[in-house]
């Protein structure tokens, strides 16, 4: 069977050889980043609230990330609130070259395991002016809308990134949590250069929201590409054990396969998981493996748009 077996001293190949192995994809055109991210929120205490048990083990575990390549980092202002932006900053500044860090704004938390919509312009324009601080920066290279907010418009919304934008404060505007009808709104307003919903080999609900971003060239950022527990499959399983590697690594082995826009973003807070996860860019899949795969709990007909 024809793939690539993932060898220990793959971990020790020179900046961006790993994260680099799936490819790369221009967000907006012009971010040119590796298909390979790292997504932030498991960085911060239980319930996604305050700091983490061991703040160390996560500084590492960022500082990891980018020396296996990954110029793609996406966070939040919830997550913690605020923590998640913090250690970013305090790992990685003076970011290096070329690094993208994607936040987002639009819920409010009152404690562990809890999330409050407020997609407001107010809210928005005081989250991006705490994230520019929070994050060093002068300009957030990805700023998304996390999640439609039913007590305040779309437009409404959407014109304030697309004013945040024009004034210089973000350079480009995503979205999280949508639906293609989302997406069309918003682009009659501003430019979408990515989505980020939820997406996994064992998730698809979203798949036709996937089709689109590629019809339109958008980039599509899974969360929870790893399914969490929900993963578990018997068709993965064997095949993970086939190739020898685990049965995440061959989920986004998958993800990376099944779309050319697709930019996971697994999240952890530890070295050892950031590392097989980043190695997962490597696995070639046969054509008869994804094809398996694909073949597992397709989506309803009636969710392709």
């Amino acid at each position: 069977m024809g793939f690539l077996f993932l060898l220990e001293s793959d971990m020790s190949m020179g900046s961006g050889s790993l994260a680099a192995a799936a490819g790369t994809f221009a967000i907006g055109g012009d971010l040119l980043i590796n298909r390979m991210g790292f997504g932030a929120m498991r960085i911060t205490g239980p319930g996604i609230w305050g700091p983490p048990a061991d703040k160390a083990q996560c500084i590492a575990t960022l500082r990891r990330a980018v020396e296996l390549g990954v110029n793609l980092i996406d966070t939040a202002d919830s997550y913690g609130p605020y923590v998640s932006e913090e250690l970013i900053a305090e790992a990685l500044y003076p970011y290096p070259k070329g690094l993208v860090i994607a936040t987002k704004a639009g819920w409010e938390r009152k404690g562990p395991g809890i999330w409050v919509h407020n997609a407001s312009p107010a809210h928005l324009r005081a989250a991006m002016e705490g994230s520019l601080k929070r994050l060093r920066l002068e300009r957030i290279d990805v700023f998304q809308l996390h999640t439609p907010d039913h007590a305040v418009s779309l437009e409404a919304s959407i014109e304030a990134l697309a004013q945040m934008k024009a004034v210089g404060k973000i350079r480009h505007v995503a979205l999280s949590n949508v639906t293609r009808e989302h997406i069309e709104r918003a682009r009659r307003i501003v430019p979408i250069v990515t989505v980020q919903n939820r997406y996994s080999f064992a998730d698809r609900e979203y798949d036709y929201v996937v089709e689109f971003c590629e019809r339109e060239g958008i980039g599509f950022m899974p969360w929870g590409p790893l399914g969490q527990a929900r993963l578990a499959n018997e068709v993965l399983q064997r095949v993970a054990k086939q190739l020898g590697v685990t049965e995440m690594q061959a989920g986004l082995a998958w993800l990376l396969r099944r779309s050319r826009v697709m930019l996971p973003i697994p999240g952890t807070s530890s070295v050892k998981h950031v590392e097989e996860n980043i190695a997962a860019a490597k696995i070639v899949l046969p054509d008869s493996v994804y094809e398996e795969l694909s073949a597992v709990n397709p989506p309803p007909a009636s969710l392709r748009g």
